[in-house]
């Protein structure tokens, strides 16, 4: 196993999993619920599930285009996103 991939993706995801809606649910049902365990063991499940998809087609879509052409699919996207956050109407165009 490449034990530096490893805890490069673990604090990837666990930075930016910290304050994320998720989380505010997970804690507003654990807080809520009579059984903060079942809350618990079903927040994990799901977000082992969404990763273990993400891997998956992440996968899939390296293995079908180029490295090129993702980076650069990669880079239009969040810069589409930087735009619609600085300028909220820019989309509405």
């Amino acid at each position: 196993m490449d034990w530096q991939l490893f805890g490069l993706s673990f604090i990837t995801v666990f930075l930016a999993e910290i304050g994320d809606k998720s989380q505010l649910a997970a804690i507003a049902l654990g807080g809520s619920s009579k059984s903060p365990r079942a809350v618990f063991f079903g927040s994990i499940t799901a977000l082992i599930l969404a990763s273990f998809l993400g891997v998956i087609a992440g996968g899939t879509v390296a293995q079908l285009l180029p490295t090129k052409v993702l980076k650069a699919m990669a880079a239009i996207g969040f810069a589409m996103m930087a735009l619609r956050l600085l300028w909220p109407g820019f989309d509405e165009d």
